[in-house]
This record gives C-alpha cells, sequence and structure tokens, in this order.
C-alpha cells in the first residue's frame, strides 16, 4: 500500500477537524423558570400560614359548678353472701351460673344425703316403737288401775290377803312410772328425728335473699365442708348480692371530711359509663380513718337503681352543695372562652380541618367553672384559642409546638 494511502486513514484531530455540539439553550430557561414559580409559591404559601394554638371542644354538666370535692371510689353492694351449708357433703345438683336471678328461699344447690335420709328414717322408726311402748304401757297401767280398785274394796272386808293389795298398788305405781318414761322417750325420739330432718333439710342450699349469683365457688362432685381448709374441699357454693343495695365506697382525705354530711347530694360517674350521671345521697361515714391513706370511707347510695351499674366499677363521686335540678342533668358542648370571638357582630369560632381555619358561628350560654357553654360545635372538634385579625374563614394554620 502506498504512504499516501496510509495518510488517508488516519483521524485528524485538529480543532478545525472537530464538530461543535448542538446546545439547547430553551431548556435551561425553562428549568430556571420552575424553580422560580416553585420558590414564588412556596414564599406565598408560609407567607399566609399562621401559627395558632388549639383548644378541644368537650362536653360538661351543670353540676361541675356545684361540687365541693371529689373522690374515687368502687361499687359494692351492701348485702352479699357466701352461701354454703352447715352440713357436709358432695355436690349432687347445682342450678345457677354467674349472672343468674335467684329469689329469696330458691332452691340454688343440692347436697348428697343418702346417709342423712337413712338417720332421717332410722329416727322416725324410734319414734314410732316409742309410740307404741307407750300405748303398751297405758295398757298396763288401765289393768293395774282396775286390779288396785279391786284390792281397794276387797282389803278391808279381808276378801284377798294384805300382801296382795300392796302388790297391786305396785304394780299400778309402776305401770303409771312406766307410761311416763315411754312418754319422755317419743319427746326423745322425736327430738331425734327433727335434727334429723334438719340436717336433711342442710343438704338443700337455698337463697338467703333475692338477688344475683356473683361467682360460682363449686361444681357437681365437689366437696362441701364448712368451717374447713382442705385444699380439695369448698367452704361455699356461690356468692350472692342483692343488686338492689349497690352504692359506691369512696374514700375522702380526712382534712375534707368536714365538708360531707349524711343525705348530702352527689353525682356519680362510672368509668364503664362515662355518659351518664347518677345521681346519689351519702348514706353513712364510716367513723374510723385509714392511717395508711389518711382518708374516711364514705358510703354513697344511689338514688334510683340501674341495672347497667354492676359490683366493683370504678367511680368517681361529685360531693355537691346542693341537688341538681332536673333540667340540669344533660351534658352541654362547652369551650375554652378564648375561643370565642366577634365577627361582623357575630359570635363564631375556628374549626381547624385540613390544616385549616374554618369559621362557624355560634351561640354562648352559661359559665360553667373555666369553660362557657356553646350551640354550633361538637365535642372533639379542635378550635383555635384566641384567634387575631388575620384568622379569616379558609386561613391556612399550623400548630404551634408545645
Amino acid at each position: 500500500m502506498a504512504e499516501h494511502d496510509l495518510d488517508k486513514l488516519k483521524i485528524d484531530r485538529s480543532p478545525a477537524a472537530v464538530v461543535p455540539r448542538r446546545r439547547r439553550p430553551w431548556l435551561r430557561h425553562v428549568l430556571v423558570a420552575a424553580i422560580i414559580l416553585v420558590l414564588v409559591g412556596l414564599g406565598l404559601r408560609f407567607a399566609g400560614l399562621q401559627t395558632v394554638e388549639t383548644a378541644t371542644v368537650t362536653s360538661v354538666y351543670p353540676s361541675q359548678s356545684y361540687t365541693l370535692l371529689n373522690a374515687t371510689g368502687y361499687v359494692v353492694p351492701q348485702r352479699k353472701a357466701a352461701v354454703a351449708s352447715k352440713g357436709q357433703g358432695r355436690v349432687e345438683w347445682l342450678g345457677v351460673l354467674e349472672g343468674t336471678p335467684v329469689k329469696e328461699g330458691q332452691v340454688i344447690a343440692r347436697l348428697e344425703r343418702d346417709d342423712v335420709s337413712a338417720s332421717l328414717a332410722q329416727a322416725e322408726a324410734q319414734v314410732k316403737v316409742a309410740q307404741a311402748n307407750l300405748e303398751l304401757q297405758r295398757a298396763e297401767l288401765r289393768d293395774a288401775e282396775i286390779s288396785l280398785k279391786r284390792s281397794d274394796i276387797l282389803a278391808p272386808q279381808g276378801a284377798i290377803p294384805a300382801s296382795q293389795h300392796d302388790s297391786d298398788r305396785a304394780r299400778f305405781d309402776k305401770a303409771k312410772a312406766a307410761v311416763n318414761s315411754d312418754a319422755a322417750t317419743i319427746v326423745s325420739a322425736q327430738a331425734n328425728a327433727l335434727a334429723a330432718r334438719v340436717a336433711v333439710d342442710q343438704t338443700i342450699i337455698r337463697a338467703p335473699f333475692d338477688g344475683v349469683v356473683l361467682e360460682k365457688h363449686a361444681n357437681v362432685g365437689d366437696n362441701i365442708t364448712p368451717f374447713s381448709s382442705a385444699s380439695d374441699s369448698k367452704g361455699a357454693v356461690v356468692t350472692i348480692a342483692d343488686m338492689k343495695t349497690l352504692e359506691v365506697e369512696a374514700d375522702v382525705a380526712e382534712s375534707n371530711i368536714g365538708k360531707i354530711m349524711v343525705d348530702q347530694p352527689c353525682e356519680m360517674q362510672l368509668d364503664a359509663l362515662p355518659d351518664v350521671r347518677f345521681s346519689g345521697r351519702v348514706s353513712r361515714i364510716v367513723p374510723t380513718v385509714d392511717r395508711s391513706k389518711a382518708t374516711v370511707l364514705v358510703k354513697v347510695r344511689f338514688v334510683e337503681h340501674d341495672p347497667r351499674v354492676l359490683p366493683d366499677m370504678s367511680a368517681k363521686v361529685a360531693f355537691l352543695s346542693k341537688p341538681v335540678p332536673p333540667e340540669q342533668k344533660k351534658a352541654l358542648v362547652a369551650v375554652q372562652p378564648a375561643a370565642v370571638v366577634t365577627r361582623d357582630g357575630k359570635q363564631v369560632v375556628f374549626i381547624v380541618e385540613n390544616d385549616k381555619a374554618l369559621q362557624r358561628p355560634v351561640t354562648t350560654g352559661e359559665h360553667i367553672g373555666d369553660l362557657l357553654a356553646v350551640q354550633g360545635v361538637k365535642p372533639g372538634d379542635t378550635l383555635v384559642l384566641a384567634p387575631n385579625d388575620k384568622i379569616k374563614d379558609g386561613t391556612s394554620v399550623t400548630l404551634a409546638k408545645k
């Protein structure tokens, strides 16, 4: 190959031989413009964003203004019994469960009673034997009495020996004593039969009063042994409480006990029923102080029975200065007064929703403690607290950090 042909295959790298790259100046201008628009939008957004403090709408009861002091406690039945039998035996039948209502005298369980039933039959038989012996002795007494009367007639005439008369007299006295003895034996046999009958009756466990079964301690087949601590035996079959005697036992600090008196009106709130207020009265004040807690036990009875109230529910008790009128027993919607402002001659609040303040008109009511009753919002709403003039309907807001 010729030398000038090889020169044609070389790559020319001189500046004049490099082809210039095509540029797109419009793309750079578009990116710069987009960035500027974003920055302007963010600036406008944060320029109108207001930092606010908020408060939550709540529900309150007017009775809070009558409250002298508050205490906590638990619901307990005044009448409660662990039902058992004085007799000992194995549970043969159990007719109740937890929550079963019972009436006074209702049979709730039975124990095996073959042995005590046999003892009762034996005692009743002894009564019949004693009665039969008494009849026999009474017949003997009648015969002895006839013989004695005959002797009383013949002896003075010398028709019979004196010894015969004496024998008839002794026979009569002996028959009379035997009758008295058999009469006493009947009384003893009847007492034994009564004891056996009581023993049989004790195998039947009855409800001592109207109530509801709270706990079931034994099942069919368990041994019932009162006054025993054996591991394989039970002392009671069930626990029954009279639900009409439920009351709240509250611990009151001894420094505040002077504010409480018997029959003082109260209002109770149960944790299980937070939306209900129960009327109550102070039933009694236990005259002793718990040293470890420096409290006095106060018992408050319910004015009206409610089937939803159950033993051992936790409760809050408000001791009132006067009874709550019926028209004030309903809960009211309340807010902090600073959340209500006047705009264009109307009272309004600003509800925070989706990071915006939305204006809502409200109607104000009475002051309840530190809160103000209002209409137009609902419990749980979040309101702007103390909104300034920059807060308008639809203003973007952010919550202040606490």
